[in-house]
């Protein structure tokens, strides 16, 4: 048990305009490699925005401070432990090129979610997945400390590499 740092964002990097579920991450993460997964224990993301807006859990969490073991998703390799991870769908442009494809009802409903996150953890830091260690990705394909100031999120809780 470790105490929450960090709010990670990231997108799954499906194309735009396509509607994936839950039970399609749940399958790329935890379906073993033989069948196409990653053969994880526990997906990467523990909520996901639809393009509706709704947000759908798959690791549930009792929302205290400390990050217990039944909570961890496997979002950023060395930070997992004291991180939640959301991702929203899309995230690809329809060449599949990288491109913040969040729709409006997207945007809103994370604005709602990472200023309860922070609400509810005030010393919680905000990052985009492409600020965490150990990565060289752009996921989620958007400036999200930039994103954070336009939403009024304080600096102290924007995580800057």
């Amino acid at each position: 048990m470790a105490e929450l740092k960090y709010l990670v964002s990231h997108c799954l990097l499906t194309v735009e305009g396509r509607n994936y579920t839950i039970e399609d991450v749940l399958r790329w993460h935890t379906d073993p490699v033989s069948k196409g997964g990653r053969g994880w224990k526990k997906p990467g993301y523990s909520d996901v925005f639809y393009i509706d807006g709704s947000i759908h859990n798959l690791v549930p969490f009792d929302q205290d401070n400390e990050v217990d073991s039944w909570e961890i998703s496997n979002g950023a390799r060395g930070i997992n432990g004291l991180s939640r991870h959301y991702a929203y769908v899309g995230g690809l442009d329809k060449y599949g090129k990288n491109k913040d494809t969040r729709t409006k009802e997207q945007r809103a409903a994370e604005e709602v979610y990472v200023k309860y996150m922070v609400l509810r953890h005030p010393n919680i830091q905000v990052m985009g997945h492409y600020q965490a260690p150990n990565t060289n990705k752009t996921c989620p394909n958007y400036n999200v400390p930039k994103w954070l100031r336009s939403i009024g999120i304080q600096e102290r809780n924007i995580f800057n590499s």
